[in-house]
């Protein structure tokens, strides 16, 4: 426990009764996190502003909105025309769910850039999965609130891949939708999980998803551990606190966010038509079906492998594989080494393939379907899967660079009076290089 003594005033009283003083150093004042930190570290960070974004908006959202099939557009409408700010409101919301996926996706590459799902992190990494699937399930669950064709269709199309279960299909559909079609009791407990259920996991995964990781230590660029190497007191020599040096360096990036943001909500809300789809701008009707249906855009990779298959089990079974295959990860690498800049070039060809995999399919998801997209498709799914299935082989057999021992430090032999010395940071070279004299 943290000591406390001598803390006196309002502070000295809350500490006496909760740990706040305690939680503050060991999460922000004296949680030491490496020292080269880069661009793809600002991410997890933005996750977290997206999140508050998003929690507060829709709270602002619920006040005037009207769960009810003969009521939800008009109230989205009214949102948009009637109430002060609420056109702002609402843009900040949909525009924040798009963003939300975007720095998710971009947080879960550099986790497989810099090797951040290895030992000792799977437990974060898998806590991350679960907030991922959580955000899935959330988006999903809003998407119908609008009550646009866009919205009420796509919700049918997904909720109808559950009948492909064999032996419970039919009824887990119709317990999902409350009703034989998608209807004002499938409305209704689509928003309650939305603004209740949901969120309350999600927020108790992002508080686990912290804790784990600030008990194991922060990966860095370089892939080395930094509490292998600590002075008398447990202080990682090559950490520096997370406050106020990553806290300030945080500011700014969100700023910079937050300019981009600003710029979307303001002049481009639709994102071209991926971001708010253009049939959602018309209210929902079960006896006009859109010409071409498809998810939003951060779902159009796994839709995009679910049509590539003829058969409609076969599909649901795929596109949930290529999401539970993510969960396996840190069993599935078989290599030492965590990050890229030390990893052999059959990880770096496998990971520049699966990258382009998931932005073709993520287009092909949202095109409507002809031949050329769907061999597409059938193609950048086999490399989708491959990059997993194949990885206990590839990677076990890469060759690799030496790793340095320690952040922004490297091995020094040194030789003099007949002897060989190493001494590891640069800090240490004269001082060793004395001593061998």
């Amino acid at each position: 426990m943290a000591n406390t003594q001598g803390t006196t005033g309002l502070r000295g009283w809350i500490d006496e009764r909760f740990p706040l003083t305690q939680l503050w150093r060991e999460h922000l004042g004296e949680y030491f996190a490496p020292p080269n930190f880069n661009f793809f570290y600002i991410f997890g960070v933005l996750s977290l502003v997206v999140l508050i974004n998003q929690l507060l908006t829709g709270l602002w959202l619920t006040m005037n909105y009207k769960p009810a099939a003969d009521l939800a557009f008009g109230s989205v409408e009214s949102i948009m025309r009637d109430v002060r700010w609420g056109w702002l409101i609402r843009y900040m919301h949909s525009t924040g769910a798009s963003a939300f996926f975007i720095v998710v996706y971009l947080h879960m590459f550099r986790a497989l850039l810099y090797g951040s799902y290895k030992k000792p992190r799977e437990l974060v990494w898998l806590v991350g999965m679960l907030i991922f699937l959580c955000l899935m399930a959330e988006s999903f669950f809003g998407y119908l609130l609008p009550w646009g064709q866009m919205s009420y269709w796509g919700a049918q199309v997904i909720i109808s891949l559950f009948g492909a279960i064999p032996g419970i299909g039919d009824d887990l559909t119709l317990w999902i939708r409350g009703d034989y079609v998608v209807s004002d009791a499938t409305l209704n407990r689509f928003f309650a999980l939305h603004v209740m259920a949901i969120p309350i996991a999600l927020l108790g995964l992002v508080v686990a998803h912290v804790i784990a990781l600030h008990h194991v230590g922060s990966n860095n660029p370089e892939g080395v551990e930094i509490k292998k190497y600590t002075d008398e007191k447990g202080k990682p020599l090559d950490g520096i606190p997370f406050h106020p040096y990553y806290t300030v360096k945080d500011i700014v990036g969100i700023i910079v966010f937050l300019f981009f943001a600003a710029f979307v909500i303001f002049f481009w809300p639709d994102g071209g038509g991926y971001f708010l789809e253009h049939p959602n701008f018309e209210p929902a009707d079960p006896l006009r079906t859109p010409p071409h249906i498809a998810p939003v855009w951060y779902f159009t990779p796994y839709y995009a492998i679910l049509r590539a298959i003829p058969d409609k089990l076969l599909g649901v079974i795929a596109m949930g594989g290529s999401i539970v295959l993510l969960f396996f990860l840190p069993w599935l690498d078989r290599c030492p080494v965590k990050s890229i800049r030390y990893r052999g070039a059959s990880w770096k060809v496998a990971l520049t393939l699966f990258a382009i995999a998931f932005l073709i399919l993520g287009y092909c998801g949202s095109q409507p379907p002809n031949t050329t997209l769907t061999m597409l498709s059938r193609i950048f799914a086999v490399v989708y899967f491959g990059f997993f299935l194949l990885m206990p082989f590839y990677t076990s057999i890469e060759k690799t660079k030496p790793v340095p021992d320690r952040v922004g430090h490297q091995t020094v032999v040194i030789h003099g009076a007949g002897e060989s010395k190493s001494a590891v940071a640069f800090g240490e070279v004269d001082k060793a290089r004395m001593q061998s004299q």
